[in-house]
């Protein structure tokens, strides 16, 4: 389902915007965003990959980046203290103040939020597999769930961190821009998106039981001592899988990628409104 443009053109005319909206799908949304190139303010309505794909546009060529957050998620949104509703967040725009934050790269693709193989990057292909056989969200992402399971294979990696090398086997590795909470309620949010470092968080080897109880012991606070991820920061990441090919979840799309993974932290390299009252951690 697209986006409600006359609610969004309600949404911006109210904050006193003056806009052009283009309703795009799929790679014309960096071609639109382009198009855009001699706006000072891109805006981004849509979910994480739209406002990924929208971001990479805002840093090519210094554009500042608005966000109406239209997705399941928003996680970059909700980091950063964006407002969800849309009219609120069309005000940010009209009134917000300019911030900068990190962004991360790989092989040339920046990204927001997060990069990661293995079992998660599976587990997307399949959801959304499923939601193009005509599924609705939940049920797309039990059954994905259900394939990736039944289909569990680890990874050997070598890893680069900052130049100091490890040889691993996870399920999966998981690199974000910032900073991650990996354990309690607050799971999968960053305090900060200016710290200047990426993180990398690599779970144990493990069984299918295991694996399937790793989501749930993660949110109630409790992989320690049961599971231990090793989690680590650095500027620099490279990522040397033991297959030719490799897909990646890149901000929930997916990619085929061929090693090495060279990952890098941008540091202050987007231009994003945020509410005027909102101050950097």
């Amino acid at each position: 389902m697209g986006p409600d443009v006359a609610a969004l053109d309600d949404a911006l005319a109210r904050a006193g915007l003056d806009a052009r909206i283009v309703v795009v799908r799929g790679r014309d949304v960096v071609a639109e965003a382009e198009k855009a190139a001699a706006d000072e303010i891109i805006v981004a309505a849509g979910g994480d990959g739209t406002v990924s794909a929208v971001a990479a546009v805002a840093v090519r060529i210094g554009a500042t980046l608005g966000v109406l957050p239209l997705g399941t998620r928003n996680h970059f949104a909700r980091d950063l203290g964006l407002p969800l509703d849309v009219t609120d967040a069309a005000s940010t725009i009209r009134r917000g103040a300019i911030r900068t934050v990190d962004v991360g790269e790989l092989n040339g693709r920046i990204f927001v939020n997060n990069a990661s193989l293995g079992i998660y990057a599976r587990m997307v292909w399949e959801r959304r597999a499923e939601e193009r056989r005509g599924y609705g969200t939940w049920t797309a992402f039990s059954i994905a769930l259900a394939k990736t399971w039944w289909a569990y294979r680890t990874l050997t990696v070598q890893l680069s961190l900052d130049g100091r090398p490890l040889l691993r086997r996870s399920p999966f590795v998981f690199i974000g821009n910032g900073e991650y909470q990996a354990e309690g309620i607050g799971l999968g949010a960053r305090p900060s998106l200016e710290t200047g470092r990426l993180s990398a968080y690599v779970a144990p080897e493990c069984g299918r039981v295991e694996l399937l109880a790793m989501p749930v012991r993660a949110l109630a606070g409790r992989l320690s001592p049961e599971v231990k991820f090793e989690a680590f920061t650095a500027r620099e990441i490279t990522i040397e899988p033991s297959r030719s090919r490799i897909a990646l979840a890149l901000d929930g799309e997916i990619v085929v990628a061929r090693p090495p993974l060279r990952c890098r932290i941008r540091p202050r390299a987007l231009r994003v409104l945020t509410p005027a009252s909102a101050s950097p951690p």
